[in-house]
């Protein structure tokens, strides 16, 4: 059985987009979708009130809030299977709680009564830097959100973190008919220039085929397992949060893996992850990789 795509509502326009997009993808992959709502009504309404009448309008509103949903879902997509979930937990602890049963995660990149200046969430951040599913968290422009650039762009770093996010990256490419760029950024370190300034083009040209060689390697199982996808490569001199930035200008999907170590549950998630979460143009995937 396939395990469901879980995107999480709150009832925010942030969370709306990321709805359409989930159902979307959902209906991409044959997957059904879980809409889940988690509110700690008991917390606030109930003991504000002190009966279980604020227990009652706390659970009825969040109800309304994954129907209305859930029957916008149902409305895009009717033939995609949804399901909804009313828990009374704190959002991120709800969420990575499903994750531990989800084929992927998805959210909006705010959520509601966040501060006006915040470029992300902190759900989203938080949801993304510690899940061991996919996550999804859904930005970006127009363009992006809507899927016209027919571009997925991969970026490739260290071998042991970029695993699962080469097959995630090649299956979603696969499953859009798309184009994959996969992306590996490189640097000459200065003191290989300044020392011998007459030899300057011979690191970068070695940092430089090294990257072509560590890219070819990381791709080399998926490109035989999905000969259909279209591959394009590409190295690009300079810090790979600021190579991928840019690159999202043209994608309709950014992918990057992200380290999990066994034990460890704490924010796990590098400079590359927070830049692209709190800027790119497109929706950003974080693939985990267990280390």
């Amino acid at each position: 059985m396939e395990l469901p795509l879980i995107v999480g509502v709150d009832g925010s326009e942030s969370s709306l987009r990321a709805t359409d997009w989930a159902v979307d993808e959902a209906a991409r992959h044959g997957l059904p979708l879980r809409l889940v709502h988690a509110f700690l009504w008991e917390r606030y309404e109930g003991a504000a009130l002190g009966s279980d009448l604020g227990r009652h309008s706390g659970q009825v509103l969040a109800e309304n809030i994954v129907g209305s949903a859930a029957e916008r879902a149902r409305r895009r997509r009717p033939d995609v299977k949804i399901s909804t979930e009313v828990t009374p937990e704190e959002a991120v602890s709800a969420l990575l709680h499903a994750g531990r049963n989800a084929s992927l995660l998805v959210t909006g990149s705010r959520g509601r009564g966040e501060l006006t200046g915040l470029l992300l969430g902190s759900v989203g951040l938080a949801v993304a830097a510690r899940a061991h599913c996919p996550v999804i968290v859904v930005r970006g422009d127009k363009a992006g959100l809507e899927g016209t650039h027919e571009r997925i762009t991969l970026g490739t770093g260290d071998p042991a973190v970029s695993g699962e996010a080469v097959r995630f990256a090649f299956r979603e490419a696969e499953a859009r008919g798309c184009t994959l760029e996969a992306v590996r950024a490189w640097r000459c370190p200065v003191h290989e220039t300044t020392d011998h300034p007459m030899l300057a083009d011979e690191p970068a040209r070695y940092h430089e085929e090294r990257a072509s060689a560590l890219l070819d390697a990381a791709l080399h199982d998926a490109v035989a397992d999905h000969p259909d996808v279209r591959v394009h490569r590409t190295t690009v001199e300079g810090p790979a949060r600021k190579v991928l930035l840019h690159r999202s200008a043209a994608a309709d999907l950014m992918v990057i893996g992200a380290r999990r170590r066994h034990g460890h549950f704490g924010l796990q998630l590098g400079r590359v992850g927070h830049t692209l979460l709190h800027h790119a143009d497109c929706p950003v995937a974080i693939v985990p990789q267990r280390v």
